[in-house]
């Protein structure tokens, strides 16, 4: 444990060391207040209900290519240096320093959301919202991003490119997001067994994520973000040792 915080507090720091943080958390900003209060889009202040729907319904699409941004470069950016055989030369586990790099770009993620608290105070302020059921939305959001990130870690530790683990990261969280989509359902049960497309839908962020963000944090959905997070360490850090190999 102590070695998995030393990574993080090196990780965390190191992004506030540079521009890119700061960059990142803006535009994550700018993007999050456009898309809830412009008109065409989320329609937030004519919708004449208060609460953050407007605000939620586009976190998956922004992580969509926020997420693989700022986990491309986990993995990648240490191979393409030479830095991953002066890290892996330390008294730290495998698992220890994939686990203290993703944990420090979820904590990362998680300061950016928030600092959307703002957007929570506005609408307390217009209304009586479910503050509850915001708040299991913010967790449900936390966890969805923690879930991208786990997939774009995965993956930037299989190329030296950054290009080309941010391409393939967005290409995989895609599919995750749409594995619960009627057109993806509707695809699979022409040929496919009842029991194939439930699982294959099962897998869908989308659909778990928008069960948390109406306030329904069941335990299903924690278990499998949670065991997805694991599996998706863990197969990293192999990733990780059959490069040092």
């Amino acid at each position: 444990m102590p070695s998995v915080l030393a990574v993080c507090k090196r990780e965390l720091a190191g992004y506030f060391a540079t521009p890119v943080a700061y960059v990142f958390i803006v535009i994550f900003l700018v993007l999050t207040g456009v898309f809830t209060f412009a008109d065409e889009l989320g329609n937030f202040y004519n919708r004449g209900q208060a609460d953050l729907r407007p605000f939620f319904n586009f976190h998956p699409w922004l992580y969509l290519f926020l997420i693989p941004a700022l986990s491309m470069r986990l993995w990648a950016e240490e191979r393409r240096g030479g830095t991953i055989e002066l890290l892996m030369t330390l008294p730290i586990p495998t698992f220890g320093a994939v686990a203290g790099k993703f944990l420090a770009a979820w904590a990362f993620s998680g300061v950016a959301l928030a600092l959307t608290f703002p957007v929570w105070i506005t609408v307390n302020v217009l209304g009586e919202p479910d503050n509850g059921v915001i708040f299991a939305a913010y967790i449900g959001s936390f966890l969805l991003a923690g879930g991208f990130l786990a997939i774009g870690a995965c993956i930037s530790a299989m190329t030296r490119s950054q290009v080309i683990a941010f391409v393939i990261a967005i290409v995989v969280c895609f599919l995750f997001l749409l594995a619960g989509f009627p057109v993806v359902q509707d695809a699979l049960s022409g040929w496919a067994p009842d029991a194939v497309a439930e699982a294959v839908a099962s897998f869908s962020f989308l659909t778990r994520f928008e069960s948390i963000s109406k306030g329904v944090l069941a335990p299903r959905d924690l278990l499998y973000f949670a065991s997805l997070i694991g599996v998706l360490l863990a197969a990293n850090a192999m990733i990780i040792e059959m490069k040092k190999a």
